[in-house]
């Protein structure tokens, strides 16, 4: 990711002796997932565009351990958080962002628990922020009116109580908004949670996945808005499965945004 966009590590900061402001935990899927790391480039590339002062931890960013805790192997996830928690402090780090919001989750309400306390806010609330400070302008004709429907991650929404900030940037990108019949408070998982992105799931009628994806065909929206790289997985291969992927895409929140620029 380095070498294509404009992004710098917290090693190579630190040896200049300067401390950005944020920093950006690019997580286990945004840095090595293909389709992940299309939103990795579109947060930066909007970051950039509001002259934030950011940095990533590279090579030295491990795991943050949700999918070990989440599997039950509580020994892995202390191994993983203790290492993690020690490499930011190293860095005096104060504020982190993420678009990951497993990442998110943990580096919030479980890293606090080992001893590490940092100020840890999602992309989304993040962009927000910018937005509402001027300092990230939206060419709200970039979709040009498009249909779109905001699938709500379980751990941005349900877990930490956050549905306004996506919304809010939505609302500003001038999309036409279509909620799914089940949304917010009562939005539908993408069947990814709890380490299921990493198992078979058991039998059921229907794969989560599918019948989530299903909901959001039935609003006729031609963009599913989503926050989590667990759930644009999920949702694409629902999708698939509808053989509905020429007519509906999934698109990051930050790839819809940076789609303006």
């Amino acid at each position: 990711m380095q070498n294509n966009i404009n992004v710098k590590t917290m090693a190579q900061f630190a040896s200049e002796g300067i401390e950005p402001d944020i920093l950006y935990w690019v997580g286990c899927a945004g840095s090595f997932d293909a389709r992940a790391i299309k939103v990795s480039k579109a947060f930066v590339k909007l970051m950039n565009e509001a002259g934030v002062s950011f940095a990533i931890l590279g090579n030295e960013e491990s795991c943050c351990g949700d999918p070990a805790r989440r599997a039950g192997n509580e020994f892995v996830f202390q191994m993983l958080a203790l290492q993690n928690i020690e490499v930011l402090k190293g860095y005096n780090i104060k504020k982190i962002v993420t678009a990951c919001p497993h990442g998110f989750n943990t580096l919030k309400n479980e890293y606090s628990k080992l001893g590490g306390h940092f100020e840890v806010v999602h992309h989304t609330q993040f962009i927000d922020q910018l937005i509402k400070e001027g300092k990230l302008k939206i060419n709200n004709k970039a979709l040009d009116d498009t249909k779109v429907t905001y699938h709500d991650s379980c751990y941005l929404g349900r877990i930490n109580g956050e549905y306004s900030a996506p919304r809010n940037i939505l609302n500003k990108a001038n999309v036409d908004i279509v909620e799914m019949e089940r949304s917010a408070q009562n939005g539908l998982c993408c069947g990814a949670g709890g380490a299921q992105m990493f198992k078979e799931e058991e039998k059921g009628k229907i794969r989560i996945n599918e019948e989530r994806a299903g909901e959001a065909i039935q609003t006729g929206a031609k963009v599913i808005a989503a926050n989590c790289p667990f759930c644009i997985t999920m949702l694409e291969d629902g999708i698939k499965t509808h053989e509905k992927e020429d007519d509906i895409k999934v698109m990051d929140i930050a790839e819809i945004l940076a789609k303006g620029l």
